[in-house]
């Protein structure tokens, strides 16, 4: 099973309408504090940085030690949406916060 039709599957779980109908989970929103427990449960997936989009939202990046990545859009009212998800993570100046790193 391919890692963006695992996040579709996650999004619909948590009863969220697609916003595209492809197997890409870019674009659909889900509350926050969902999306990064899915997020955490299903990929393993920490929080690695953030920077301000505008005063109202926030870009997050989470990545796992595997390696998969989701990129995410946050606003101040608590909502979420995928804007990106991949895998291949690899970079010597953004790392997760994972155990024992």
């Amino acid at each position: 099973m391919t890692r963006s039709l695992v996040a579709t599957m996650i999004l619909a779980s948590l009863a969220i309408p697609a916003v595209a109908p492809h197997a890409s989970a870019a674009g659909q929103c889900a509350s926050r504090v969902d999306l990064i427990k899915a997020l955490g449960e299903k990929f393993h997936e920490v929080e690695a940085g953030r920077g301000l989009i505008n005063p109202s939202v926030v870009l997050e990046i989470f990545v796992s030690e595997q390696g998969s990545w989701t990129v995410l859009a946050s606003d101040t009212k608590g909502q979420s949406c995928i804007l990106s998800i991949g895998e291949g993570w690899d970079s010597p100046t953004i790392t997760a916060n994972l155990p024992g790193t």
